[in-house]
């Protein structure tokens, strides 16, 4: 009997960069001249993957936040899993929000996924949601990667990696 190839979907952000990116911003925060005088912070939640960014006004609260996110892409971190919440005023007239980051397929978007790759009918290949992952697998290994060229040319409002490929 032929054994069955395997791959895993998932999508999470490296924390220690995201840590790194933070320690950067701030850096960068404490030497800007636009930023002298100020007390603008981020600081980080590893337990909850979520960032708190505080600012004095709304227009420091773009630069900080434009800062971070440069930062975030020099170090390879998917902007496509942070989700900024609104920002809500603070005490002391200041401006603060929330980032979280997304750790894991949501189960609505895997079931998205799930329906999407059997919709396609590729043949013998079997998807399974495992936790917040998903393990695709099929005895062809060209199938499993016209199922990754496929999933990748979808857009689910997330960053999806590939790995643990196996044969």
């Amino acid at each position: 009997m032929a054994s069955n190839a395997s791959f895993d979907i998932s999508t999470g952000a490296d924390l220690q960069e995201v840590d790194n990116a933070v320690n950067q911003a701030m850096k960068e925060v404490r030497q800007r001249y636009d930023f002298r005088g100020s007390n603008c912070t981020i600081t980080f939640n590893r337990a909850g993957a979520a960032l708190t960014l505080e600012a004095d006004d709304d227009f420091q609260m773009k630069a900080l936040w434009d800062v971070l996110q440069t930062k975030l892409i020099r170090r390879k971190v998917p902007l496509e899993n942070a989700k900024a919440g609104e920002d809500t005023p603070s005490g002391g007239g200041r401006i603060r929000r929330e980032v979280t980051f997304m750790q894991g397929i949501p189960e609505d978007i895997a079931r998205k996924i799930v329906k999407d790759v059997k919709a396609q009918g590729y043949k013998k290949t079997q998807v399974a949601i495992q936790g917040d992952e998903l393990r695709v697998t099929s005895p062809s290994r060209d199938i499993l990667q016209e199922v990754i060229t496929f999933v990748r040319s979808q857009d689910y409002g997330i960053e999806l990696t590939f790995g643990n490929y196996r044969s």
